[in-house]
């Protein structure tokens, strides 16, 4: 299945109630375009319709997960992806929604970041619940270079998960970083020489537990970032005792 244009945009495969999500405009690094925006839109759309998914794998086809927006793109403003300050997606615009949109998802996604994951690349990788890098991949916040700052979301992704001194030299210096030393920093929870690999066989182990349990964790873990502990601590118990009276029906029904 294909969301956006034919030479730009992202495909989505399924199985076993996996999806297998992959920006794809391989010839260009996978930038971004607005082609490729609408793309992740729609695909984001599709994803949260889909009752039995259970696990959700992002990556970029060819050489990079994504260089970030396409210079053309910037060369003509960035209000030619549509205006910034109005809120089309709930909290967010649509550049945003294209990387809160898979912290929304119902259920885990794993980022498999190879090559380029620069700039608003890197802003949708950060959307992910969790980041396997190769070693050798090359990640950048570089939006400094070009007299702009982050603004896809990587404020409020980006908080709970980088140490702050370490999220600001980042954005002030726009400075390249490996994969290795982004697990360091915090920015990818871990490496490996083939990451689309091992994003596949951490969601077939995510697929096989509970789909009811692995939503509500990830509802739970969502909250985390809203900073109010009492709502947080009701949130568990009225999770627990939802998943507690599907299991007894489900023994009763037996």
């Amino acid at each position: 299945m294909r969301f956006g244009d034919d030479d730009a945009g992202v495909t989505i495969a399924t199985a076993d109630g996996i999806a297998d999500v992959r920006l794809d405009r391989p010839a260009k690094l996978n930038a971004l375009k607005p082609a490729v925006i609408r793309g992740i839109e729609q695909a984001l759309a599709h994803l949260s319709d889909m009752a039995d998914l259970r696990c959700v794998v992002l990556s970029g086809g060819g050489r990079s997960f994504s260089a970030g927006m396409d210079l053309e793109v910037l060369a003509t403003g960035a209000l030619s992806i549509g205006p910034l300050g109005p809120r089309s997606h709930g909290k967010a615009n649509l550049a945003q929604h294209c990387a809160l949109g898979w912290r929304e998802l119902p259920v885990p996604v794993i980022a498999a970041i190879h090559g380029h994951c620069f700039g608003g690349g890197l802003q949708i990788a950060m959307g992910a619940d969790v980041r396997i890098a190769a070693p050798d991949a090359r990640l950048s916040i570089m939006e400094a270079k070009h007299g702009l700052v982050p603004d896809m979301g990587l404020y409020v992704l980006a908080r709970r998960v980088v140490r702050e001194d370490v999220l600001r030299e980042l954005i002030f210096t726009a400075r390249q970083v490996s994969g290795e030393e982004a697990q360091t920093l915090g920015l990818v929870t871990r490496v490996a020489t083939d990451p689309l690999a091992e994003a596949m066989a951490l969601a077939q182990d995510i697929a096989a537990k509970s789909p009811a349990a692995i939503r509500a964790a990830k509802r739970l873990a969502n909250a985390m970032d809203e900073g109010d502990g009492g709502a947080l601590l009701q949130a568990e118990s009225d999770e627990q005792t939802a998943l507690i009276d599907g299991l007894l029906k489900a023994m009763r029904s037996d």
